[in-house]
């Protein structure tokens, strides 16, 4: 298990996310956002397990979530799920977006798929969702 100081997490997140900082690694932990610190000797210290709640509370906060709903959804989910949540973060850099192409399905829905992707699959998705989002209208 490796252990980390405040500043140390902040610089590891700061890889995917540049504007996370130490301020915002204490303040978390201060409402309890993120676990509370472990003790290594007689030092209090950051774990994995904490680096990988910040990557998924990082995912959460750019899906819109607040918060207090980030809280309320990290509260009582396993470990494992909580590190898929995290490993969404990679997709929400700015560069991953723009290397994409974003189609507008909607005023409330953008999908942003890679240049790899067919002409013909990329209509197919942005049919699909339209169709899904209208099947939904109507419940």
């Amino acid at each position: 298990m490796n252990t980390y100081t405040g500043k140390q997490l902040a610089e590891l997140v700061q890889q995917e996310a540049p504007d996370m900082n130490l301020r915002t690694v204490r303040y978390y932990t201060q409402i309890g956002l993120l676990p509370p610190l472990e003790l290594s000797g007689n030092k209090r210290v950051y774990t994995d397990r904490h680096y990988r709640h910040l990557r998924a509370i990082l995912a959460l906060s750019r899906s819109g979530e607040t918060l207090a709903d980030i809280q309320l959804k990290l509260a009582d989910m396993p470990e494992d799920e909580i590190t898929k949540l995290g490993e969404r973060l990679k997709f929400m850099q700015p560069e991953q977006l723009l290397s994409g192409d974003t189609l507008v399905v909607s005023e409330d829905v953008m999908l942003t798929v890679s240049p790899r992707i067919s002409p013909e699959l990329r209509l197919e998705l942005q049919d699909t969702i339209t169709r899904m989002l209208k099947e939904g209208q109507r419940v």
